[in-house]
């Protein structure tokens, strides 16, 4: 379990990057998968699901969990769409007390956010589709709608490292395309392009003013007794992969 220090601070939230570890899950799911949309064994993801919200101080029930879809849709969670179970959306924000709003990765990006100012917490699901076609500024401007004076502080969690994030010419075209000031967040090798998505999403959130960010920096390709990793498990040739939870609850 680990936690941004930024965020540590605030007595009036409860936050963690779950790891891959303390969980019940076997095999490639070995141990704390929280991927209900995984092959693994239903039973056993809702004991790790069980596990993160007692860690959370919440219910199972108040887990508040999205069906990811690499897109850059965000929605605000409150009373009347509080008990949909998958809600088909990127980012999750809420004031709502004593609810856990989730976010699943597996060397995608999870960001934590508290407003200070309003007590409004969010989570982002930030892949490379999602980033670059707006899931950062659209989750700031989501909190700026609910009120226009914050105090946003950010989390960026562990993701796939630049010297795992091999891309091709077209991936990196896209985001010169995007920006040629994007051109920093890669690195040639053998006609191929290291991709520095910790960097692209820092730089995301610098763009939307946000000066208090931290990183809980690792790498979820390299540290496989830690984290689950989708390119890993391409490499490995395993037909799927587990689920690393990231969180965060605005206490009463």
């Amino acid at each position: 379990m680990l936690y941004s220090k930024k965020l540590k601070k605030f007595t009036n939230i409860k936050h963690c990057f779950f790891s891959k570890n303390n969980g019940f899950s076997k095999g490639i799911y070995n141990s704390l998968n929280c991927g209900l949309g995984s092959k693994d064994s239903t039973n056993n993801v809702i004991k790790n699901l069980k596990f993160v919200s007692s860690n959370m101080g919440v219910a199972l029930d108040d887990l508040i969990l999205m069906n990811q879809t690499h897109s850059n849709k965000v929605t605000v969670v409150n009373e009347k769409n509080k008990n949909l179970k998958n809600i088909d959306s990127d980012a999750l924000i809420t004031k709502l007390k004593d609810v856990a709003i989730c976010v699943l990765t597996a060397d995608c990006v999870p960001i934590i956010l508290y407003d200070r100012a309003n007590s409004i917490i969010g989570c982002v699901h930030a892949g490379w589709k999602g980033a670059i076609s707006g899931i950062i500024k659209n989750t700031i401007n989501k909190f700026k709608e609910l009120n226009n004076s914050n105090e946003i502080f950010a989390s960026v969690g562990p993701c796939i490292g630049s010297d795992s994030y091999e891309v091709g010419g077209k991936f990196y075209q896209n985001f010169l395309n995007e920006s040629k000031i994007n051109k920093k967040f890669f690195k040639s090798t053998n006609n191929k392009f290291l991709f520095d998505i910790r960097g692209y999403i820092n730089g995301r959130l610098h763009e939307c003013g946000l000066t208090n960010v931290d990183n809980v920096n690792f790498d979820t390709f390299k540290e496989a007794n830690n984290f689950f990793s989708y390119r890993r498990s391409l490499k490995l040739g395993n037909d799927d992969y587990g689920r690393c939870m990231s969180t965060i609850c605005l206490k009463t």
